[in-house]
């Protein structure tokens, strides 16, 4: 059979050596390559159809066809029905058919061309459905299918200019109440130290949820937050990971008199440790959040100085010996009056920077210190996090200054 034929010819290319490949030869190979999955999908959706009209699977107890296919060659039974589903559709649109077995289009580019021919109201006539197909088919040959599928959007415009606004008008309706019904998040933690999860909102959410993560990205915003010279990581840091860095950033630092509140109070994490593991004379794992979850004592004590969470210290006999208020934290006037004692300038010997200075107790809140101009200086987030770095010793210069050293 043909498929033989092909399966041996690209086996025996199995081990064939690309490095020998021009520029130009690799070009060429690669747009080639996509022509030739386009007409094996094509193939492969042809012949599901076909299978699925003779019931395959069923004599071996299968409940369809994509569910036999989908055991058969391990694939999911989505994947699997997704095929079966797509050679009906091209059954019934022969021109999209001949274009993906020619690989003139792309599987995707197929897929969303035929949901919105079959988009069409029932009066649509054959002519007009065939004529809405081409002008797809059309700009197929210059579009990605992410920029066809918003072009169909406005595929009533071939078909009847004059009601053109007004179908996509009530497409984009339809489409929206249907995101407000579907929305979802879902969270759950992989056992091993982080939290996962998925979503789905409606596009307008989406596009705001970009905006304000570029936001959180950009270099100035870094700059201020985490010291001058770090926001060059934005730049070249875009992609998932930065961007779940910025989310992470975004929950943390969200107001939290802007929060509603839960049971009458704020909703804020509410952190339970011993007094030994927050004044650091031990170090205690399984420092327990009101969420139930767990938290290493270091961090604890890192955000007992500089984020929004509301410390429960307990003695040795897990008596509450302080409910911590967020008094802890110095006001506006404060920060303004270190930033200003200090020149707008990093405490820390030899740092010169001077955006986004974090407020230090001198003598740590956990130990007692107060939260007051006397007890305050002003650090840049590098060393902020060295001030809570066990593996560091900070020593306070007379005129105000600090300097970090290495502990042995």
């Amino acid at each position: 059979m043909a498929i033989a034929h092909a399966s041996a010819d690209l086996t025996s290319i199995a081990d064939a050596p690309v490095w020998s490949m021009s520029d130009t030869e690799a070009a060429s190979a690669l747009v080639e390559l996509q022509s030739l999955k386009a007409q094996v999908a094509e193939l492969e959706a042809r012949v599901a159809r076909h299978a699925d009209d003779q019931n395959v699977g069923q004599d071996r107890g299968a409940s369809s066809t994509a569910v036999w296919l989908a055991n058969q060659t391990r694939t999911t039974r989505a994947a699997a029905h997704a095929i079966v589903k797509l050679g009906k559709d091209l059954h019934a649109h022969p021109y999209t058919r001949r274009a993906l077995a020619a690989g003139v289009i792309g599987r995707d580019q197929a897929r969303v061309i035929l949901r919105w021919v079959d988009t069409l109201p029932d009066e649509t006539t054959a002519e007009q459905r065939v004529k809405a197909e081409q002008h797809l088919l059309d700009l197929a040959a210059e579009h990605d299918a992410k920029a066809l599928d918003r072009l169909g959007r406005r595929l009533w415009e071939v078909i009847d200019p004059d009601g053109a606004d007004a179908r996509e008008a009530e497409i984009l309706e339809r489409q929206e109440a249907e995101a407000l019904r579907s929305m979802y998040l879902k969270v759950w933690d992989d056992g091993e130290g982080s939290t996962c999860g998925s979503f789905k909102m409606p596009q307008l959410g989406g596009a705001a949820l970009r905006k304000i993560l570029a936001a959180v990205m950009a270099a100035k915003h870094q700059n201020a937050t985490k010291g001058a010279g770090t926001g060059h990581l934005a730049a070249v840091r875009t992609g998932p990971e930065a961007q779940g860095q910025a989310f992470y950033e975004l929950l943390m630092r969200f107001p939290k008199n802007k929060l509603p509140k839960l049971g009458g109070l704020n909703a804020t994490l509410l952190v339970t440790i011993s007094e030994e593991s927050l004044m650091g004379r031990l170090e205690q794992a399984g420092t327990i959040l009101d969420t139930g979850d767990r938290i290493s004592s270091a961090l604890a004590r890192q955000l007992a100085c500089e984020a929004g969470i509301l410390p429960v210290v307990l003695n040795g006999k897990s008596e509450v010996l302080d409910l911590g208020r967020e008094q802890r934290l110095h006001s506006q006037a404060q920060r303004i009056a270190i930033t200003l004692r200090q020149h707008g300038q990093c405490a820390t010997e030899g740092c010169d920077r001077t955006t986004g200075l974090h407020a230090h107790h001198i003598r740590e809140w956990s130990k007692g210190g107060r939260t007051d101009l006397a007890n305050a200086i002003g650090l840049c987030h590098w060393h902020h996090m060295r001030a809570h770095d066990n593996a560091y010793g900070m020593s306070r210069g007379p005129k105000g200054s600090v300097s970090f050293h290495r502990r042995e």
